[in-house]
Parts: structure tokens; sequence; C-alpha cells
């Protein structure tokens, strides 16, 4: 039978949409002591959680809504997408944002509106926590992986918790900003936010989700007798 755990991945989403209902600093702690437990190599525990809300969240939100309306360039310090995105890779990549913008009701050619939807990525998309992931800029290309493990765990907790959360790899994009703005230590790089929140259920946004590719497609089994 399905374990609870098993129950969590599958009905786990990116969450884009909250209520302003809050979440108080012991859940949150409790969010990020669950994603402490991750692995790691050598236990080297890579990243930071950097969890802001009220004043605080605000003022980094005002920030980045004024690099965005000033067309700020984006300065990424790390390659998130492949540098030539493979067409399989491509095509996967348009179809989790036409089904996206079809769910929200925006046309293909409204470029308008993929804009707006987009720049709500850098308002952690009203959620009343907003999270800033950080890394050591020393570290190896398998912390990025140890980090990663951490984010997950982090958000099945929040799943756990009758919460939402969405990974925002776009606030990469004004690492520099974000830097800045919580005055950071000079060592650590920006990797990625996450909002955290009570999902609106009512929104249509939190009714869309991604395909995930089926098993033969990204498994091979050898050894095995049946």
């Amino acid at each position: 039978m399905p374990s609870d755990l098993t129950d969590l991945l599958r009905q786990r989403r990116s969450i884009r949409a909250f209520t302003q209902d809050p979440v108080d600093r012991h859940t949150v702690e409790r969010l990020c002591n669950a994603a402490r437990c991750a692995p790691s190599g050598a236990n080297l525990q890579p990243g930071q959680f950097h969890v802001l809300t009220g004043t605080a969240l605000t003022g980094l939100k005002t920030r980045l809504g004024q690099a965005v309306a000033d067309n700020t360039p984006i300065d990424l310090e790390y390659s998130y997408f492949p540098d030539v995105m493979p067409p399989e890779l491509k095509d996967r990549q348009r179809k989790a944002g036409f089904a996206l913008y079809e769910a929200l009701g925006i046309a293909r050619r409204d470029v308008t509106g993929r804009r707006d939807q987009f720049a709500k990525n850098y308002r952690f998309f009203d959620a009343p926590v907003g999270i800033v992931v950080t890394i050591n800029r020393d570290m190896g290309k398998g912390c990025f992986m140890d980090l990663g493990m951490a984010i997950m765990a982090f958000l099945l907790a929040a799943e756990d918790e009758d919460l939402g959360a969405s990974g925002i790899g776009a606030l990469a994009n004004y690492g520099a900003i974000v830097h800045d703005h919580l005055e950071l230590p000079q060592d650590e790089m920006v990797v990625c936010g996450i909002a955290l929140g009570v999902p609106d259920k009512e929104a249509k946004v939190n009714q869309f989700r991604t395909e995930r590719l089926p098993l033969d497609a990204f498994t091979t089994f050898r050894g095995f007798d049946d």
C-alpha cells in the first residue's frame, strides 16, 4: 500500500496563489529543521535559508519590483538550464509554460500577460513568507544536489503541514540585488527563492499540474528475474 510519503509526493504541486493567513515562526522552524534532515555528502549540509515576512519581505519585493520596472539586466551567477537547450527538453519546457498560461486564460501571443505573470516570481507570488536560499560560492556542483534535496524536504514538510510552497528559480536572475538588499555575507550566492503560505484553493493557477515522464522514459532495470 502507498505510504503517507508517497501520497505527499503525488499531491505536492507548485502553489502560485495564497491566502493572506500568516505562517508563524515556529511552523517555519519545523520546516527548516525537516529540510536539514536531508542527506549531504560528507555531512557538509550546504545552504542557508533566509526567512522573510512582514516588512522584511515587503522591502525585498519592492526592490525587486523596481528592478523589473527598470528592465535591469539579468545577472545569473550559475547556469540553471543547459547552455543549448536540446529540442526534446525545449519542447517539455514549452508545454509546461503553455499549460500554465492556458490555466490562467493567458493567450500564447499575450506577451504582456505572460510578462506580468512571470513578474509575480519577484513578489513571491504574494505569499506571506518568502525564503531566500543561498549557498557558499566555494561549494562544488555536488553540493547543489545536496541543497536540492534539502529544498525538496522543505517542500514535502510544508505539504505535510497543509501549507503550499513554490520554488522560485527566477530569484537568482537578480541575485546581486537580493544579496545587496539583505546584506548577505560576501561568500553566499543566491540560488533560488521559496514562496510559502496557505494555498488559495479557489485560484485557477493552483489547479494546474505539470506532466511527469512515464517510468520507461527515465528508468532502466538490469539483473531482475521478472
